[in-house]
């Protein structure tokens, strides 16, 4: 039988459970794959936690990439053998997974198992943030929060590509040289400097077009006294905690702010958005445009650890888990 990682009830990274899970086989329009890496995600332990609550028991895990095994019934354009990669598809924490046809992307020569697996939900997010939610503009300034983290060094080359000045927040020397390194033009260590006072004194006080916050309770008031008038405060995540509720006149106050929170899955609704942002994520990749930072490799049964390092702030990039 095959191995999966469990979640029977809601708790910290010790309800992580390694175990027999039984055989899957794809229906209609599924794939059955053999999973060569699961990414790991900030949502995971959302889900783990109870914060976004998922009915237990259920194997976590929204991305990775592999190799197909079976196809199912009125499946077109994929075939035994062929290596795909795959988010906002439960159960990724397991030796085998199935997944829609629909949701899949076929991964080219050029790129890895593991870089793909690395890429689909993070760099999927800082796809859409910079080219979709707001589009970064040439000689825009814009500030990205945990720019080492595994969106942030993404949406740092991203935004970079597209002209903006980047400002990017870290924690350590470690993670300003990461971020540095991804192209960052200013990088502020918020454990030893106020961000929004330091944001505003690299702008001349006129503030950035854009926040990417992903952050969320510790920095959304820094954040929207430093977005220039109408500009943008997108905030899509909440690392720190969820931010208590907003009163929309302080948008106004701010110079008539725009606040969104966006995620994933409106920007990849249908089969056609999904391929055209993995086309360029990939195609970026193959050219070595676009660098995708691994952090961590953990073994499946490990999956525990690997929350534990996330939530604990001692990573940076990617985590995967490898079966």
């Amino acid at each position: 039988m095959p191995k999966a990682v469990l979640v029977s009830r809601n708790g910290g990274p010790e309800v992580l459970e390694y175990a027999e899970v039984p055989d899957r086989s794809p229906g209609a329009g599924e794939l059955l794959v053999q999973v060569a890496a699961a990414g790991v995600n900030y949502i995971d332990t959302y889900q783990r936690s109870g914060q976004y609550p998922v009915p237990v028991p259920f194997v976590p895990g929204l991305e990775g990439a592999g190799t197909v095994r079976s196809v199912g019934a009125g499946v077109d354009g994929f075939a035994v053998g062929d290596r795909v990669a795959w988010t906002s598809v439960p159960g990724g924490y397991a030796e085998q997974v199935v997944v829609p046809a629909a949701s899949a992307v076929p991964v080219p020569e050029g790129v890895d198992d593991e870089t793909a697996a690395a890429t689909l939900l993070q760099g999927l997010t800082a796809h859409y943030l910079a080219v979709s939610t707001y589009p970064v503009q040439q000689g825009d300034t814009v500030l990205v929060h945990a720019a080492a983290g595994g969106v942030g060094l993404i949406l740092v080359q991203l935004a970079k590509a597209r002209g903006a000045r980047v400002i990017g927040t870290v924690s350590t020397a470690a993670k300003e040289e990461l971020a540095r390194a991804a192209g960052a033009d200013e990088v502020i260590r918020y454990t030893e400097e106020d961000f929004a006072a330091r944001t505003r004194e690299l702008t001349g006080g006129e503030g950035v077009a854009a926040v990417y916050d992903g952050v969320g309770k510790t920095t959304f008031d820094g954040s929207l006294s430093v977005v220039r008038p109408r500009g943008y405060l997108v905030l899509f995540g909440a690392s720190s905690g969820p931010v208590p509720p907003v009163d929309p006149q302080r948008l106004n106050q701010a110079g008539s702010i725009y606040l969104t929170r966006p995620s994933l899955a409106p920007y990849i609704a249908t089969p056609e958005e999904l391929r055209w942002r993995t086309d360029e994520l990939f195609g970026a990749i193959a050219t070595g445009a676009l660098k995708i930072t691994i952090g961590g490799r953990y073994p499946l049964a490990e999956a525990q650890r690997a929350h534990e390092d996330l939530q604990g702030r001692r990573t940076t990039g990617k985590l995967l888990l490898l079966p």
